[in-house]
């Protein structure tokens, strides 16, 4: 039995608009980034970097609830008096510092500059995430020190806090003095134990801008840190608060 069959080949499939106009043929990968299509774009690279702080501060944010029931509760807890073998109420209410007062305008001022540096890099990164990034952008043409303001800043209230551990102590204040002074050492010397991880994330946004790195890296590492600090301003906001109102 015979048997027929018809082949059709085409050797240059193309699609046309009319009138001889070919679209360009479609390449394998997507995506926003023209230089590299497998690469996340900006807003995805921006939105993970925020979601692994919120992890990240996740625990600190829990220490100090937990600091803050333990203050509480501790106030109205008496203690064995050893020579009257009597409950006592040895919470002894502690003066702080003036001092404290100015540390905290240094650390909002230096929130508000770390604001400024956040905006003046993100301003420049979402323009340019969908072409080639320029290596200078013109934040660093005028020459708006923000970020270095903010990192002096963090550390003049690093030794503003020195200082006024030194004033209780002077004051008859220290470590285990009190129960109510251990606690002002451990609410403060904590933050400024994580004050210091913001400083350290300030040097690494510096490194990465004195080496001129693409500019959507440079905007996502200050968005983060910015994030940071504004937590641990209003953190010790919240932690003065605690210290000066809930005796």
């Amino acid at each position: 039995m015979a048997s027929f069959s018809t082949t059709a080949t085409v050797d240059d499939p193309r699609i046309t608009l009319g009138d001889g106009e070919i679209l360009p043929p479609v390449l394998a990968g997507g995506g926003d980034d023209r230089s590299d299509p497998g690469k996340p774009d900006y807003a995805t690279r921006l939105r993970r970097a925020r979601l692994g702080l919120l992890v990240a501060l996740t625990p600190i944010l829990m220490l100090f609830v937990s600091f803050t029931s333990a203050y509480i509760v501790r106030q109205g807890l008496p203690t064995l008096d050893p020579q009257t073998n009597l409950l006592v109420k040895d919470w002894i209410s502690v003066k702080l510092p003036t001092l404290l007062l100015v540390n905290t305008f240094v650390l909002l001022l230096s929130s508000l500059g770390m604001e400024l540096a956040r905006r003046q890099f993100r301003g420049e990164a979402v323009p340019a995430s969908g072409s080639a990034e320029p290596r200078v952008s013109s934040s660093e043409q005028n020459k708006m020190p923000w970020l270095a303001m903010t990192l002096v800043l963090g550390l003049l209230f690093l030794f503003g806090q020195w200082t006024a551990w030194r004033q209780l102590a002077a004051a008859g204040f220290y470590v285990s003095s009190t129960p109510s002074s251990s606690f002002v050492y451990l609410l403060t010397g904590t933050h400024a134990v994580h004050l210091m991880g913001g400083i350290l994330a300030l040097f690494v946004a510096s490194i990465a801008v004195l080496f001129r790195r693409a500019l959507s890296t440079r905007s996502i590492v200050i968005d983060v840190t910015a994030w940071y600090w504004h937590f641990m301003a209003g953190l010790w906001v919240y932690i003065l608060c605690l210290l000066e109102f809930a005796r």
